[in-house]
């Protein structure tokens, strides 16, 4: 027995790589950094037969083997030991601008990690708000979303005639009468668009700068990136549409961008928990107009179980 025991232990794999051409019921020490674990092979699979890793914190969910935590707004993610995830971070959107011919709002930045190594402690987990919108100028920026070292950059300010846009995650458009955009943070988003005569640009998204506004209409916002953490493919952090006078308010870009608004109208708010911008006003005649608020952010993280 002894004899036979010393055999088996000599024999036992320990490497950060997986036997190949494995038998049901062979054993393999995985020694990768944050695993560390005996594994055996089912079959099919190799199963972890050390402690589990589980974590507590957000809406608790499952799906194709994943388990998900979502976080719509802040709060804590505890992990029961060390372990690996994937994280989506995305970051809240910007307000449109307001008064005249407004930009529209950049989508909040986005930013995704896999195999991203957490510790048994608690991390803080930010949710940034969107920005808001006003009726007396430009808008404002959207809050930053923060899990561990990732932050995402919330999303620039749609301008208007007096005050340019501001740069963020993706950048805020600009208003009908400039032609300074607002840029977008590498890694994270693009740049807004830039404005017509009459017609505001279309706020940066996630994968696509905003379109330029015309001499009649607000340009339309940047596309979002899309994401399957959650379970399903959704898209995030989309640009908003710029107002316009005369013509139609830009399109709010795919992944919770609101649309520009036309003359005298108010933009259309980004999505909740999307990181889309808020639209931008169209002119103010005939009364003030208000630009749309940006949508709040969200943060995903899910885990292999």
């Amino acid at each position: 027995m002894s004899n036979a025991r010393n055999i088996a232990d000599s024999s036992l794999v320990k490497s950060t790589t997986a036997p190949s051409s494995p038998a049901q019921g062979d054993m393999w020490f995985d020694t990768t950094s944050g695993v560390d674990g005996m594994k055996v092979y089912n079959g099919t699979a190799w199963d972890k037969m050390s402690s589990s890793f589980t974590a507590t914190g957000g809406t608790i969910t499952t799906s194709s083997g994943y388990t998900i935590h979502t976080f719509t707004s802040s709060g804590t993610f505890t992990p029961n030991i060390t372990g690996i995830v994937d994280c989506l971070v995305v970051a809240g959107g910007g307000a449109g601008g307001g008064l005249y011919l407004a930009g529209g709002g950049g989508g909040g930045g986005l930013l995704t990690a896999s195999g991203f190594t957490v510790a048994a402690t608690s991390y803080s987990v930010v949710v940034g708000a969107g920005g808001a919108g006003n009726n007396t100028g430009r808008g404002t920026e959207g809050a930053n979303s923060v899990f561990s070292t990732i932050t995402a950059i919330g999303g620039g300010a749609g301008g208007f005639t007096s005050a340019h846009a501001t740069a963020g995650g993706s950048g805020g458009g600009s208003d009908g009468y400039s032609s300074t955009a607002g840029a977008g943070t590498v890694g994270q988003g693009n740049a807004g668009g830039n404005g017509g005569t009459y017609g505001g640009g279309g706020g940066g998204g996630a994968s696509t700068i905003g379109s330029n506004g015309s001499s009649s209409n607000g340009g339309a916002g940047g596309a979002g990136g899309a994401s399957s953490y959650s379970g399903s493919i959704v898209t995030y952090a989309g640009g908003a549409g710029g107002g316009a006078y005369g013509g139609a308010g830009g399109g709010g870009g795919a992944g919770g961008g609101g649309a520009g608004a036309a003359n005298g109208g108010t933009g259309v708010s980004g999505t909740a928990n999307s990181g889309g911008g808020g639209g931008g006003a169209g002119n103010s005649v005939p009364s003030a107009s208000t630009g749309g608020n940006g949508g709040s952010g969200i943060v995903i993280i899910r885990y292999l179980t």
